[in-house]
This record gives structure tokens, C-alpha cells and sequence, in this order.
């Protein structure tokens, strides 16, 4: 597993970069629609350049001079932002479409709310008639079966009479209370019938539609924060691009640490001891040699005149220490090879 891990790395930084380019891209080419084709070809390569250069730098960072330092991290971090730039333009062309049909979708729910308003002012004035017609029938119905005149005769006894003009005139009356009536009634049950499948249809806009489905969360998140839709979505998107590239630039890195940690490792458990006994090697070949060295003397007359040469300085002569035995013999060395390429 431990073998397989900075695999799974190097696997995750590829697919974060990956996902990271095709929506950076595709965001670009939203962005310059009049030359898409031209845009992705250019920001692909952009980024495969990007993840290159970052694994450039990790492994050759004590290498490079100062000056390409700068400017391939500054590379580095424009492309991160170009790919964060891209990023956000495709989310929020996404968001854009589902907001514009929410918009439709509102404005739909609005003219329905409308258009049942109306329908609830006519109830309210039918329903209105209909009280007023009810009371009127009521009266009239009470008029005629008091439209008596009582009076007594000579005999003592008590005589009533209906008034035929004032009867004729109350059902007249009456017969157009009750059509108007039944009128009414038809037109309260219309009209209510119609307030009530505006409802119904409202409801099913607003919890059928797809729509309603996908802007739901951020409906309910937008509500418990207090903030509108469009400042929560802005706040999700930045989030996102915020931990997206810079990620599969820092796993990309990382793979790279691994993948050399376990390449030397590998090199020392198949030779653990050869750096060690070479570096030995060479301290001591180099002991020798100075032991060698020490033991000759010089023979070349050269260095004793070196010796014995004094040296004046403004018209004053310095003390001159004699040179060391060692650099005596490295003067006899060098004089040696010297006369040797002469010969040649």
C-alpha cells in the first residue's frame, strides 16, 4: 500500500487538474464565444504547461538560477488565476441558466397570483350581489304574506283582505330577485371554482418544476443566512476556486516528493554502504598522496631561489616567511609536469 499511495496521489492531482481544465476551459470559451475553438486549444495547453512547470520547479528548484525562479512561479500562480477565472465563468453560466428560468418561472407564479387576484375581487362583489339579492328576496317574501289590510265590520267581526296591485307588484319583484339570485350563484361557484385551480396550479409550479428542484438548497441556505440567492452562489463559487487548482497544484507537488523519497530509498537498499566506502576511498587515496608528497624534497633550484628571495615594498624590504614544505612540493609537482610537456 505504501508503494501504491504516491500513485493515488499523483492519480488525484491528475484528476483535479483535469476537472479543473475542462471547466476553466469551457468557462473561456463562454467567455471569447466568438473564437471558442481558438480558446480551448490555447487554454488547454496552458494548462498541461502549468502542471509541467510546477513539477519543473520542485525537482530542479536548486538548480535554476534566480531569475527563472521568478518568473515560473509568477507563471505558475497567473495560470492558477486564469484557471480560477475560468472556473467561475462556467459555474456561474450554469447559474445563470437556472436563473434565468427560475425568473420565468416567478414571473409565471406572479401572473397567475394576478390573475387570481382578480378573480377573488369579482367573488368578493358577486358574493356581495348575492347577500344583498338574498335579503332582498327575504323582504319581499315577508312583504306578501303581510300584504293584508284587517279591519272589523259592523257585525264585530274581523275582515282581511289582500291588496291584488301591492301582491302582483311584490311577486313581480320577487321572481327578479330569485333569477338574479340563481345567477349569482352560478357565477360565486365559477369564480370560486377558478380562485381554487389558479391554487392548485400554483402549487404545482413551485414544487413540480425543475427548477424548483435544483435552486431549492440554495432557496433554504439563502433564507437561514439572510442573504440574497445570487450573494450565497457567488460566496459557493469563490469556495470552490479557492481550494480547486491551487489543490492539484499542491498534490502534483507532492506526488513528485513521494516518488523521489522512494527512488532513493530504492537506490540505498540495493547498495546501502557504496557512497560511504567510495567517500573512504578517496580520504584516504588523498592521505597518501599528501604522505608521499611531504616525504619528497625539493629538487628543482627554482624553489630554494623562491626561498631566499627577498621582497621589497616602497624601497623597504618585507620579512618573508618560507613557504611550507607542502607548497614546496607542489611547486616541485607542478615544475615536473611542466618540463614533461616540454619534452613532449
Amino acid at each position: 500500500m505504501a508503494k501504491r499511495f504516491p500513485y493515488f496521489v499523483l492519480a488525484a492531482a491528475f484528476g483535479l487538474a483535469a476537472c479543473a481544465a475542462y471547466y476553466s476551459v469551457f468557462g473561456l470559451s463562454k467567455l471569447f464565444a466568438s473564437q471558442a475553438t481558438s480558446v480551448i486549444i490555447l487554454a488547454s495547453i496552458l494548462e498541461i504547461s502549468k502542471l509541467v512547470t510546477a513539477s519543473y520547479l520542485h525537482r530542479y528548484w536548486s538548480e535554476i538560477n534566480k531569475s527563472m525562479k521568478v518568473y515560473l512561479t509568477s507563471a505558475i500562480v497567473i495560470l492558477m488565476m486564469i484557471t480560477s477565472l475560468g472556473i467561475y465563468g462556467f459555474l456561474a453560466s450554469s447559474y445563470q441558466d437556472t436563473a434565468y428560468r427560475l425568473q420565468n418561472l416567478e414571473i409565471n407564479i406572479a401572473n397567475q397570483q394576478n390573475k387570481q387576484h382578480r378573480f377573488q375581487t369579482q367573488l368578493g362583489a358577486v358574493t356581495h350581489e348575492k347577500q344583498t339579492v338574498d335579503k332582498n328576496v327575504t323582504q319581499l317574501t315577508q312583504a306578501l304574506s303581510s300584504n293584508q289590510n284587517r279591519y272589523v265590520d259592523i257585525n264585530g267581526n274581523q275582515i282581511v283582505k289582500t291588496d291584488a296591485a301591492n301582491r302582483k307588484a311584490y311577486e313581480k319583484q320577487l321572481d327578479i330577485s330569485v333569477q338574479r339570485l340563481h345567477e349569482l350563484t352560478k357565477r360565486e361557484s365559477a369564480l370560486s371554482d377558478s380562485v381554487t385551480a389558479i391554487d392548485l396550479k400554483i402549487a404545482d409550479l413551485q414544487t413540480t418544476s425543475d427548477v424548483a428542484a435544483e435552486i431549492g438548497p440554495l432557496k433554504y441556505i439563502a433564507k437561514i443566512t439572510g442573504k440574497s440567492m445570487d450573494s450565497v452562489v457567488n460566496w459557493l463559487i469563490i469556495m470552490l476556486i479557492l481550494v480547486f487548482d491551487p489543490l492539484a497544484i499542491i498534490l502534483l507537488v507532492s506526488a513528485n516528493r513521494i516518488l523521489q523519497h522512494n527512488t532513493q530509498n530504492t537506490i540505498n537498499d540495493i547498495n546501502p554502504t557504496q557512497d560511504e566506502q567510495s567517500l573512504q576511498a578517496e580520504r584516504s587515496e588523498a592521505t597518501e598522496e599528501r604522505q608521499a608528497e611531504r616525504v619528497k624534497a625539493p629538487t628543482h633550484a627554482s624553489d630554494i631561489e623562491i626561498k631566499h628571495q627577498p621582497v621589497y615594498k616602497h624601497g623597504f624590504q618585507i620579512k618573508q616567511e618560507a613557504p611550507s614544505t607542502e607548497i614546496l612540493s607542489y611547486r616541485n609537482k607542478f615544475n615536473q609536469e611542466r618540463e614533461k610537456k616540454r619534452k613532449k
